[in-house]
C-alpha cells in the first residue's frame, strides 16, 4: 500500500525481500487506492527439527505439551518462524496472557515460539489470539494466521480456504494441498509521521 500509493512502483504484483526470503504480493483496489493485499507466504515448514521443536512428529500434530500445570494438545508449524497452536473452546485472557508467555519459553522450543489460541467457529472460519515471542500479545500476526490455518487443516477442522478473525481484522487463508499458503487481508494506513533527530 505504501509503495503503490506513494508512486514508488505502479505494478499490481510486487516482490518484497523479508527475513524469510522473497515474498510475492498482489495489490487490489480502486482509483489508485490499495485496500487489500494477497501474499504468497510460501510453503509451511512441518519438520520438527526445522520448526524447531523437540516435540515428536513431522509435524507435531495433537502432541501433548505440559505447561502451566496444564496438559495441552498442540500442533506446531513454522512459516519461517515457529508457532505452537492450541485449540480451545473459548479464547480467554487466561489462555493468551497466562499460558501464552509460558509456552513461548518452554524448553521444547529452543528458539522460543509464538503461541496461537484458536477457537473453531465452523469449517470456514476461526477466532484467534496470539502471544508473539519477544512482543507479547499482538492484534495481528500474518505468519501466525497462516500457521494456524495450516494447523486447522492438518487436524481436519477446516476446509482449505478459511477466514481467521483476529483482534486487528480478518484474514483469508488458503492452503492448497502440499502447496504454498496464501494470505489475503486489508491494507490500511494507520498513521503517518516525521522522525526528527
Amino acid at each position: 500500500k505504501f509503495i503503490r500509493e506513494r508512486g514508488l512502483c505502479s505494478k499490481d504484483e510486487l516482490t518484497i525481500e523479508t527475513g524469510n526470503g522473497i515474498l510475492t504480493l498482489q495489490c487490489f483496489g480502486n482509483s489508485g487506492k490499495i485496500d487489500r493485499v494477497r501474499v504468497d507466504m510460501g510453503p509451511p515448514i512441518l519438520e520438527a527439527d526445522r520448526i524447531p521443536t523437540t516435540l515428536p512428529g513431522n509435524p507435531p500434530i495433537g502432541t501433548t505439551l505440559e505447561v502451566a500445570g496444564k496438559s495441552l494438545k498442540v500442533t506446531c508449524v513454522s512459516m519461517g518462524n515457529p508457532h505452537c497452536i492450541t485449540f480451545v473452546d473459548e479464547i480467554t485472557d487466561e489462555w493468551v496472557l497466562g499460558v501464552g508467555p509460558k509456552i513461548e519459553v518452554h524448553p521444547a522450543f529452543p528458539r522460543k515460539v509464538n503461541a496461537e489460541f484458536i477457537q473453531i467457529v465452523n469449517r470456514a472460519e476461526f477466532n484467534m489470539r496470539v502471544w508473539e515471542r519477544g512482543s507479547g500479545e499482538t492484534w495481528a500476526c500474518g505468519t501466525g494466521g497462516a500457521a494456524a490455518a495450516v494447523a486447522c487443516m492438518l487436524n481436519g477442522l477446516t476446509d482449505r480456504v478459511v477466514t481467521a478473525h483476529l483482534r486487528g481484522g480478518d484474514l483469508t487463508l488458503e492452503w492448497p494441498a502440499g502447496g504454498h499458503v496464501f494470505m489475503t487481508g486489508p491494507a490500511v494506513e494507520v498513521f503517518t509521521g516525521e522522525w526528527h533527530e
